[in-house]
């Protein structure tokens, strides 16, 4: 048996493929994902290197996916470590999972909850969960604002899925539901640090990376300048970063045997502070709630 074992959702590109590679240095790997043929590739490059690593397919916008692969992670029977949250998209045109539900909305945040709530019945003590999330969901981060942001515009767990946000929001198609559902995974980190004490919750804004598949809706010109133009501008660039640098800081975070809970570090790996409204007990109890009873009312 392996004496470190650590889940990655979203491990084939990006933030997600170095973490993953970072992450083999310190265990073995789980590799969660939905393309079968990409997980394969990271898992012979971990296994390139020496590392290991296991692959469990998952589609994180369908709620059943995710259960199915909690499952499989279980019947493996390893000692898993930490948990990272990582896998995100951010769709620039509207689009539904397969129960009608804003795709965004449920890639982002209904399945990185599920995926985590299904787990946390099978973790140790003492077991570092981490989300990925974004400071987008804070309307008074300037940076954010000023790329055409403003802030999550939650209503309601029930409204998010039917694409419905708070009036007076971004004008940047699917900037709303970018921003409130990496609001929600926050409120969920803040939430389960209070509600499960045995386990360490925290979470991360990893700072803006151009040249991330975040971006893979962008045109073949924006998407060439930030890969190749922008991102090896970034590490001098407040607020900006890069794939290599964002996954060592993870990586550190996510190994870390500190007692820390509850924390939401910035891009450097500081502790941070989100919106007012996130930081609200009443308010980030209330998208948990909310969220559960969504999930009631279906069948996965």
């Amino acid at each position: 048996m392996p004496d470190k074992v650590y889940v990655i959702t979203g491990p084939t590109s990006g933030f997600g493929r170095r973490t993953a590679l970072e992450l083999a240095k310190h265990g073995t790997v789980v590799l969660v994902g939905r393309n079968a043929a990409k997980l394969d590739d990271v898992r012979s490059s971990i296994e390139g290197r020496g590392g290991k690593a296991v692959s469990v397919l998952c589609d994180l916008s369908d709620p059943t996916s995710v259960r199915r692969a909690v499952a499989q992670i279980t019947e493996l029977g390893l000692p898993i470590t930490g948990v990272l949250n990582n896998a995100g998209i951010f769709p620039n045109r509207p689009g539904t999972n397969a129960l009608g539900w804003d795709i965004a909305y449920a890639t982002n945040h209904i399945g990185p909850f599920v995926f985590t709530e299904t787990l946390v019945p099978h973790l140790q003590d003492g077991t570092q969960v981490v989300f990925i999330v974004s400071a987008v969901e804070d309307p008074e981060r300037k940076a954010a604002t000023m790329s055409g942001f403003r802030g999550a515009r939650y209503l309601s767990a029930e409204a998010s899925t039917r694409g419905e946000w708070k009036p007076g929001g971004s004008k940047l198609p699917g900037g709303d539901a970018y921003a409130t559902s990496k609001q929600c995974n926050l409120a969920t980190v803040l939430a389960f640090a209070r509600e499960t004490p045995r386990l360490r919750f925290n979470a991360i804004e990893p700072g803006f990376a151009p040249g991330t598949n975040l971006g893979r809706d962008a045109g073949l010109f924006l998407r060439l300048l930030s890969k190749y133009v922008l991102s090896p501008l970034s590490p001098l660039i407040k607020y900006w970063t890069n794939p290599g640098t964002a996954a060592r800081m993870i990586t550190r975070i996510l190994t870390d045997e500190s007692d820390a809970t509850g924390v939401y570090y910035d891009e450097k790996g500081r502790p941070m502070r989100g919106s007012a409204q996130v930081h609200d007990p009443a308010f980030n109890a209330r998208v948990v709630a909310e969220t559960r009873a969504l999930l009631g009312t279906v069948h996965v």
